[in-house]
């Protein structure tokens, strides 16, 4: 299989390496210079296992700017390009998937084409029906900024959008590719697919928001807010990971995916 990837930021670039290791991947994006760096085995992004892996000389791929020849011979093309959340519009800005999409099919018609793109929910099939194109699923990211690669090596689930032949494909690719074992899959519909994605963020930007507030209570009280955290924590149910008071949920994808869940 061959597999091509659309768009090199944190997500694309990561996503791509981790195929790499087993499989022929060619990988797009606009930015000429961000191309040159990886053809040269520079990250551009500031994450420590995509710069080792950059320089493994085993991987097979690959960056260009021709869409041509990154799209026509691939079997498998995966959309990682950026979708901002447009404030007049009040919803995402998908335009760029689109285009893609549409490039895609022009030059290529017989690919599965796998959006990981943050998109609203009802987005992947009504893309599909615009495009009268069938072979597009869902897939979202779980990933971290400036630890993408480790979180594909590790990941913590695997969710498509379909269950079809090329949908169990596409994640039998996924665990023979990952580190971790025993990782768990869940095929559902492209509409659960998009609203599982934004849902995961908005339920950590409220607790990011809750554990501020704990923090804010603790200071006006005079407790240790970090022993009360502390305590929290120890709750299975609870558990740890994004309880770390702050000035507020921020980054790229959290604010945006909740401002798009309130749509």
């Amino acid at each position: 299989m061959k597999f091509t990837v659309a768009g090199l930021g944190f997500v694309g670039l990561s996503s791509a390496l981790l195929i790499a290791q087993k499989y022929e991947v060619i990988a797009i994006d606009i930015d000429e210079n961000k191309i040159d760096s990886i053809n040269n085995r520079v990250s551009p992004i500031d994450d420590e296992y995509i710069k080792n892996f950059l320089n493994n000389d085993n991987l097979n791929f690959e960056a260009t700017l021709d869409k041509d020849y990154a799209y026509k011979e691939a079997d498998f093309i995966i959309i990682c390009a950026p979708t901002d959340f447009d404030d007049k519009k009040n919803s995402f800005d998908t335009s760029i998937i689109e285009e893609i999409t549409k490039d895609i099919i022009s030059i290529n018609k017989n690919c599965s084409i796998v959006i990981k793109s943050t998109v609203p929910v009802g987005f992947t099939d009504n893309l599909k029906s615009k495009y009268n194109f069938e072979n597009i699923f869902f897939s979202p990211e779980f990933l971290r900024e400036g630890n993408a690669l480790f979180d594909n090596l590790y990941p913590s689930r695997i969710i498509v959008g379909d269950d079809n032949k090329d949908a169990k494909n596409y994640v039998s690719v996924l665990k023979t590719c990952a580190i971790k074992e025993d990782i768990n899959s869940l095929f559902v519909s492209n509409k659960e697919a998009e609203a599982i994605k934004l849902f995961s963020n908005t339920y950590l930007a409220m607790r990011v928001a809750f554990f501020n507030e704990l923090d804010t209570f603790a200071e006006v009280k005079g407790l240790n807010s970090k022993d009360v955290i502390n305590g929290l924590e120890l709750d299975p149910r609870i558990g740890e990971g994004y309880s770390n008071p702050s000035f507020g949920y921020g980054g790229y994808c959290l604010p945006k995916d909740t401002k798009q869940l309130l749509t």
